[in-house]
């Protein structure tokens, strides 16, 4: 069981990782490769956008051919394309290889989540899905930590080259201290077509949002993105209702809970990766930080993840997480709008730091029962698309998030301005609020919570 733990930890945390540490490369890659704000913003949407749209379609495939043979492709692939990444001469084709890793990640992460929920029961489920999640927070939040000295002592690929021997290491405890006989299998079938329709969908609305500053509202290719993608998610919808085998059964959304942390997981997650990509473009194009300095002002934020998740996963599971995931984005949000008064010319204890804090301890209270709740809510036999279902949540709330509140941000701008940032951040604060709202208002503790 501990190894199980640890490959899934492991393995699922060089996705986390990659979804945050390209924030602190994105002005050293701008520098090299060229591109301006919409660049940057496709640097992160790529890789959100296919595994948002596809983490639906690992999950079943991890439901139908075994979570633990998904999870070794997946990992596997994950180095291949980061090798690809670290590798790119120019930006587009990073831009594709980064979609690449994404796939690799739709199949590792939900795979990863689902081998702890088959392998755990009872309050040892809970502990170890919040020391998963604790480790996954962690691992979202030092990305940037360790991308920023890595850039510093080197440049922006070897944080890509990075990812290769964790996926070796753990391909090696998944093929030899694992045993084998874990996976269950059936012979339902894979929902393309769905994959299809989600990654049309998004891929339409995010090209309208993050080309429109650049080419206007009135320019034909916004105008296709967006209807297209519009036409497409409601494709998505029309056609997960009446699929003999949907990648997004519409049955689990009958749970009142289930429901409600998805919707709050929309709002809280794509604050949260809004929030890192605004403050390290803030940091360093604006107040001249380093990438290593813009990633340690984020300490903080690690520390106090890893303190709090692996408590709270426990507390959640014995008194109900009504408490914990209504009190913990208040107070992350909260924090948050404070940013929207930060001085370019900052000082980190005062202006940065006490912000920081409240948002983490809120970020601490919320991440473990969140994850909990959702996979708590699902039978033996779902639990690869529920967390498949919450994981896409999340990646498409990131990738929304960037896309809508850039547009909002860049005023018509081609960068990053200190007004635009400003807006960002109340935008971000009032996301994140809404989601603690949400929760405190929605979610029913179980009969045995308090």
């Amino acid at each position: 069981m501990r190894w199980i733990l640890v490959a899934t930890i492991l393995g699922s945390s060089i996705a986390f990782i990659d979804a945050t540490v390209v924030n602190v490369a994105l002005p050293p890659i701008q520098h090299d490769l060229g591109g301006g704000l919409a660049a940057q913003q496709w640097i992160v949407d790529a890789y959100l956008l296919t595994l948002g749209s596809l983490i639906l379609v690992g999950g079943s495939l991890g439901d139908i051919f075994g979570e633990m043979r998904l999870f070794t492709i997946g990992v596997a692939s994950f180095g291949a394309a980061s090798i690809l990444c670290a590798l790119a001469p120019d930006i587009t084709t990073l831009i594709v290889f980064r979609g690449i890793q994404g796939i690799a990640g739709a199949l590792l992460t939900p795979a990863s989540l689902a081998l702890i929920t088959s392998n755990f029961e009872g309050a040892e489920r809970g502990a170890a899905i919040g020391t998963w999640a604790a480790w996954s927070g962690i691992a979202t939040v030092v990305g940037p930590l360790l991308g920023g000295w890595l850039i510093g002592v080197s440049s922006w690929r070897v944080i890509f080259f990075l990812n290769v021997p964790i996926a070796v290491v753990t391909m090696g405890i998944a093929l030899f201290l694992i045993p084998r006989g874990r996976d269950t299998a059936s012979r339902a079938r894979v929902d393309y077509l769905g994959g299809v329709l989600c990654a049309l969908g998004l891929g339409g609305v995010v090209y309208g949002l993050i080309e429109q500053p650049r080419l206007g509202w009135t320019h034909w290719s916004v105008v296709g993105g967006l209807v297209l993608g519009a036409a497409s998610l409601l494709g998505f919808v029309a056609w997960e209702a009446r699929a003999r085998a949907p990648m997004l059964p519409l049955r689990l959304f009958a749970s009142r809970n289930f429901s409600v942390t998805n919707v709050e997981t929309l709002a809280v997650y794509g604050g949260l990766s809004a929030w890192g990509f605004f403050l390290a473009l803030f940091l360093q194009q604006l107040s001249g930080y380093s990438p290593f300095r813009s990633g340690l002002a984020t300490l903080p934020v690690t520390l106090v993840l890893f303190t709090l998740s692996r408590y709270t996963g426990r507390w959640s599971a014995q008194y109900g997480p009504r408490l914990f995931m209504g009190v913990g984005p208040l107070l992350a949000g909260a924090s948050l709008l404070t940013l929207a008064r930060m001085p370019v010319h900052l000082s980190y204890w005062v202006d940065l730091l006490p912000p920081l804090l409240g948002f983490s301890f809120g970020l601490g209270l919320t991440v473990a029962p969140l994850t909990t709740t959702v996979l708590s809510e699902a039978g033996a036999g779902d639990a690869g698309i529920a967390s498949g279902v919450n994981n896409a949540v999340a990646r498409i709330a990131g990738l929304m998030a960037i896309a809508a509140i850039g547009l909002a941000a860049s005023g018509g701008a081609h960068k990053l301005t200190p007004h635009g940032f400003h807006v960002a951040m109340v935008i971000v604060g009032a996301l994140i609020c809404a989601g603690g709202a949400i929760g405190a208002a929605g979610i029913r503790n179980p009969a045995n919570g308090r």
